[in-house]
C-alpha cells in the first residue's frame, strides 16, 4: 500500500498518509539518541483498561525512521523490545546503525509498549543508568531488593496508570496494532528479540493477516515460565564454560582445578567478603551468599566474550579476589533502562499465573531455585493481570517466520526455539549458531541474511534464505589477565 509524505508549512508536522479508513497518523519531526538523521515521532491515546475504552487513557509513543528511498516498499519493519521492560525508541539508535539495509526501502518503527520508555512507563527509583554505581549490598542482597520492588510497586500503584494488572503481552499488543493502523500499513515485518520473540508471537496470534514476515531471536515463548527455567537453562551454560575450560589445553593448564574451586568457593558461603567497587573504586565489605554469587556469574553468559572472564575470575575469586567477578557482573547492567515495574507486572500476570500450562524443567545442580523463589515472593503481592486461554497456545504461523538461537545462551537456548518451530509448522526454520549467546542478531553476516529475508520477494524465496551463515564461529578462549605469566598464558599472546 503506498504512502506519501506532506509536511505542513511552519507546522513542523507530518501526516502519514495512505489508503486507509483508521485516522492517519500526525508525526512531529524529532530527534532520538544515536540516530544521526532527524526521525518523527508520535503518540497514540490508548485505553488502559480495553474493556473500558472511555475510562482512564495512557499515551502511546512511538518513532519512525523514514525509509530514504523515494518509492519505498509499504511493509514497514516494526522492533519489538526485550526485557520485558525495554524502550524500544531507546535501541533505535544501535538498532537503525545494525539495519541500516532496511533504512533504503523501508521504514523502521520503535513503539514503547505500554509501561516502557514514555508510554505509561512503569520505572522504579533504581531504574536507569546510574544503579551501577550505587553500594555493592544494594546492588546484590535479595532482601533490599526485594523491599525496594515492593516499595516501587506501592508508588506505581498511586500513579494514573497504576493499574498493574493492565500490562500484559495481550494488552500490549492491541496496542501495536493501533500504530500499524495509525500509520497506514496493510502488513508489518515484525523483529523481536528476547522478550520481545514473546511478543512478535501474541502480535501474529491476534493479527495473522497483518503479519508479512517475522524474525525472533533467543525464542522465550508465552508458556515459558520465565523464573522457572532459569535454573536449567543457567546451569547448562555454565556447564558449558567449564567444558571448554577443559577441553582448551592453555586453559586446562592454568585452571586444571576449576570445577572444584567453584563448588569449594559455593561451600564457603555466606561470608564476609572485602572488594573493591568496580565503578566506584571504594572499598566495601559485603555478606556474600549463594544467590549472590550466582547472580554475579549468570550476567557473563549471556555474552561469550565475557563469560571467557569466568575462568580467570572464579580463580581469582576461590583465592579471596572477587573483583573480577564483580566487575563482570556489573559490566552488563551499565547501560540498562528497564521499567522493573513493567517488568513484574507481565512476569507475574504471565509466567506464574495459574493458568499457564506446565512445562516440564529441572533445577540446574548449582543454581537450584533461588531466582524462582524471590520471583514468587515478589509476585504474591504483585497485582496480575488475566492472559486469555488461546494466549499459551502457539499455532501454524500465518507468514514465514526466521527463528534464531544462541546455543550459549543461558536464558533462551535452542530448546525453546526448536519447540516453538515446531509449532509454528513448515513456514518456520530454527536456526542455531552453536557458540553464540543471547542474541544472534549481533552477529553482522546473520544480520545480513534477516535482511534477504525479509527483502525476498515471495514466501518461497524467503525460506530459502541460507542464515546459517555463523554455524562455525568459534568459542572465544579463555582471558589470560595482563601480567600472567606461565605456559598457560604464553600460549595465549
Amino acid at each position: 500500500m503506498g504512502t506519501a509524505w506532506s509536511w505542513l508549512a511552519g507546522a513542523g508536522l507530518v501526516l502519514y498518509c495512505a489508503a486507509s479508513s483508521a485516522p492517519a497518523a500526525t508525526l512531529k519531526a524529532c530527534r532520538l539518541k544515536g540516530v544521526e538523521h532527524e526521525a518523527l515521532c508520535g503518540a497514540l491515546q490508548r485505553p488502559l483498561d480495553p474493556a473500558q475504552p472511555n475510562g482512564a487513557q495512557i499515551t502511546l509513543h512511538y518513532a519512525v525512521l523514514p525509509a530514504l528511498a523515494r518509492r519505498k516498499a509499504p511493509d514497514p519493519v516494526f522492533f519489538f523490545a526485550g526485557g520485558p521492560g525495554q524502550s524500544a525508541v531507546q535501541l533505535a539508535g544501535p538498532l537503525s546503525k545494525r539495519f541500516a539495509r532496511f533504512g533504503n526501502r523501508r521504514d523502521l518503527v520503535f513503539v514503547d509498549q505500554r509501561g516502557t520508555g514514555d508510554s505509561a512507563p512503569l520505572k522504579c527509583p533504581d531504574d536507569g543508568e546510574r544503579q551501577p554505581s550505587r553500594p555493592l549490598a544494594e546492588l546484590f542482597d535479595e532482601t533490599r531488593l526485594e523491599r525496594r520492588v515492593a516499595a516501587c510497586r506501592s508508588a506505581l500503584q498511586q500513579l494514573p496508570h497504576g493499574d498493574l494488572t493492565k500490562y500484559t503481552t495481550t494488552i500490549a499488543m492491541a496496542d501495536i496494532d493501533a500504530v500499524r493502523q495509525a500509520l497506514g500499513a496493510a502488513r508489518i515485518n515484525a523483529i523481536g528479540g528476547s522478550y520481545g520473540t514473546r511478543a512478535v508471537l501474541e502480535y501474529m496470534r491476534q493479527f495473522p493477516q497483518q503479519v508479512r514476515r517475522a524474525v525472533i531471536d533467543g525464542v522465550a515463548p508465552p508458556d515459558m515460565r520465565l523464573p522457572t527455567a532459569f535454573s536449567q537453562d543457567n546451569q547448562a551454560a555454565f556447564d558449558a564454560v567449564f567444558d571448554a575450560c577443559a577441553k582448551d589445553a592453555a586453559c586446562h593448564r592454568r585452571h586444571p582445578d576449576l570445577r572444584a574451586q567453584w563448588q569449594r568457593l559455593l561451600a564457603s558461603l555466606p561470608r564476609e567478603v572485602s572488594v573493591q567497587h568496580p565503578l566506584t573504586g571504594q572499598p566495601e565489605t559485603v555478606r556474600l551468599s549463594r544467590t549472590m554469587l550466582l547472580g554475579a556469574v549468570r550476567g557473563p553468559l549471556y555474552a561469550p566474550t565475557l563469560a571467557a572472564g569466568l575462568p580467570a575470575a572464579i580463580d581469582a575469586a576461590a583465592g579471596g579476589r572477587f573483583e573480577p567477578l564483580i566487575g563482570l557482573a556489573s559490566s552488563l547492567a551499565a547501560g540498562e533502562n528497564m521499567a522493573t515495574g513493567m517488568h513484574f507486572s507481565v512476569v507475574c500476570s504471565e509466567d506464574l499465573s495459574a493458568a499457564a500450562p506446565a512445562v516440564a524443567v529441572s533445577e540446574g545442580r548449582d543454581f537450584g531455585g533461588a531466582f524462582a523463589a524471590m520471583y514468587g515472593r515478589v509476585c504474591a503481592d504483585w497485582p496480575r493481570g488475566t492472559p486469555p486461554a488461546e494466549f499459551y497456545r502457539i499455532g501454524p504461523a500465518p507468514a514465514p517466520v526466521l527463528v534464531l538461537s544462541g546455543g550459549a545462551d543461558p536464558v533462551t537456548p535452542p530448546r525453546h526455539g526448536a519447540r516453538v518451530a515446531q509449532l509454528l509448522g513448515p513456514t518456520a526454520r530454527h536456526v542455531v549458531v552453536p557458540e553464540a549467546g543471547h542474541g544472534v542478531l549481533q552477529l553482522a553476516c546473520v544480520r545480513d541474511a534477516v535482511v534477504r529475508f525479509v527483502d525476498a520477494a515471495n514466501d518461497d524465496e524467503a525460506m530459502k534464505v541460507d542464515a546459517g551463515c555463523a554455524a562455525t564461529l568459534p568459542r572465544p578462549p579463555a582471558f589470560v589477565p595482563v601480567g600472567a605469566s606461565g605456559p598457560a598464558a604464553q600460549e595465549t599472546r
